[in-house]
């Protein structure tokens, strides 16, 4: 597809008009592709138009579907930017018997990749086909250039790649869009980057604390440390705009934004969906399970309250001398190498579970730019990726000597949180999944008896082939 003359049909269209179809739509505009857009509530369709100022000549608005439909150029394309689960089944509905067999349907919401497959299996025979794409970075990433993971038929990403490839982020003209595997893949690959996402920003949140209620710095003072870290190995956006949010001031108090916002976290569930994959395929992934479970537990503010009434609050004070900033930097710099590491392997599982291709180099790349989770690792990572994609992160040259560097001051953090009563669960189970990666020879093996003693289940021998093997406690 290329962009059109202001006669010819619409190159795609897009139908969901809240804030993310909206600003996508306005991109794919800018871009000087010709958009038709449908909402089911018409004001809205119409207001659209009417505000999309130089970029009006580009949108076509639908009042309904079958002008919608018609608007387009074939083979069709229609973006789906509806909230997920059964409104994109009704979207699809709706729109099937309206489309050929050739078309390609689109959904580009939040999707639970597992409802991605079934719907790509279900239109495989009768059409139209069908694709999943993530799309990462928020509302200014829908408008300026999101991150975009597509999975479904190779056919149709090649047709609507120019497109999407245009409106991506780019990182030094390379654009953050990419084909990553079939049916629910780019879903999958989305899916797992929040999970990477939430988990990040809770061992953010847990060296803020360290900084508050340890060093009794302020958000000022905290928004300095950020600052810096953003020149150094952590550049990210996520460091970024926590510099920015600990520097921000209520406009009402005029006190630290963050000292008036209440301390419950929200979620939309793709945090808890990476966790719930990652059981289901035996991948290991304890720094996001932690970060899930820790925005759980900031719901429990009445509970919170009830515990330090009777067992007293538990932050003691420490100082700077006890741990200081640059070992904070350090262990998220460990942290940080570990999720990633984490969550690449529940990809490369996810890929030999359902024969996806699942190129984690390209993964890698694509988050350098437009993301929430974009950071000056991804670099590296992408290149160790190339290297060797079935060896854990941690394994790669680079990242060895990283963590070889920071591995301690991992420890001295978590120690230390532990010692004065700072929760740190995700830099704690960082921890505990980089020492269990590397113990040769673990605990299991009690498990193992433990499960042969009361089931009869069995265990292996390290003196012989086979399984199947019994304890003396099974000879009565």
């Amino acid at each position: 597809m290329t962009a059109s003359s202001s006669g010819a049909g619409a190159d795609i269209g897009l139908v969901g008009l809240g804030t993310m179809g909206a600003n996508l739509a306005l991109n794919i505009a800018e871009n000087g592709f010709k958009i038709a857009v449908y909402n089911r509530t018409t004001a809205k369709t119409v207001a659209f138009h009417e505000n999309a100022g130089d970029l009006a000549g580009n949108v076509v608005p639908a009042l309904d579907l079958e002008n919608f439909v018609q608007s387009l150029k074939r083979p069709r394309a229609v973006i789906l930017m509806v909230p997920a689960g059964e409104a994109v089944d009704a979207q699809i509905q709706a729109l099937a018997p309206l489309l050929d067999w050739e078309d390609l349907i689109i959904d580009a919401g939040n999707a639970d990749y597992h409802d991605t497959n079934l719907r790509a299996q279900a239109t495989m025979n009768s059409g139209p086909r069908f694709m999943g794409i993530g799309v990462s970075g928020g509302e200014e990433g829908a408008r300026h250039g999101p991150s975009i993971m597509a999975g479904g038929a190779k056919d149709g990403w090649d047709e609507v790649a120019p497109i999407l490839k245009a409106i991506s982020a780019k990182y030094e003209d390379s654009p953050c869009a990419a084909h990553l595997g079939e049916a629910g893949a780019g879903h999958l690959v989305k899916t797992v980057h929040n999970g990477i996402e939430y988990a990040d920003m809770q061992m953010i949140a847990e060296v803020y604390g360290i900084m508050r209620d340890g060093y009794g710095y302020t958000a000022v003072q905290t928004a300095e440390v950020f600052e810096a870290w953003d020149r150094g190995a952590l550049q990210s956006y996520l460091i970024k705009i926590s510099g920015k949010v600990s520097r921000a001031v209520d406009p009402e108090t005029a006190a630290p934004m963050l000292d008036v916002i209440l301390d419950r976290a929200g979620q939309k569930g793709t945090g808890r969906w990476t966790a719930i994959e990652a059981l289901m395929l035996s991948t290991p992934m304890g720094t996001i399970e932690a970060a899930v479970g820790a925005r759980n537990m900031s719901a429990l503010i009445g509970k919170r309250r009830q515990g330090q009434a009777l067992f007293g609050p538990s932050v003691q004070k420490m100082s700077s001398d006890q741990i200081a900033p640059s070992l904070l930097e350090a262990a998220l710099i460990a942290g940080k190498i570990i999720c990633y590491a984490q969550g690449f392997e529940l990809i490369s599982a996810a890929a030999k579970q359902y024969d996806w291709s699942m190129p984690l180099a390209d993964i890698a790349r694509i988050w350098r730019a437009g993301c929430i989770i974009r950071s000056s690792m991804l670099n590296d990572m992408a290149s160790a990726l190339s290297d060797d994609p079935d060896r854990n992160l941690m394994f790669a040259p680079y990242f060895a000597e990283r963590l070889k560097e920071t591995h301690e001051a991992l420890r001295a953090v978590v120690a230390q949180g532990a010692m004065h009563g700072l929760p740190v669960p995700a830099l704690s189970a960082a921890l505990s999944y980089f020492d269990t990666m590397r113990t040769e020879r673990s605990t299991a093996n009690l498990l193992q008896a433990q499960r042969d003693f009361f089931g009869a289940h069995g265990f292996e021998r390290v003196d012989r082939e086979g399984k199947g093997f019994h304890g003396p406690w099974a000879m009565g």
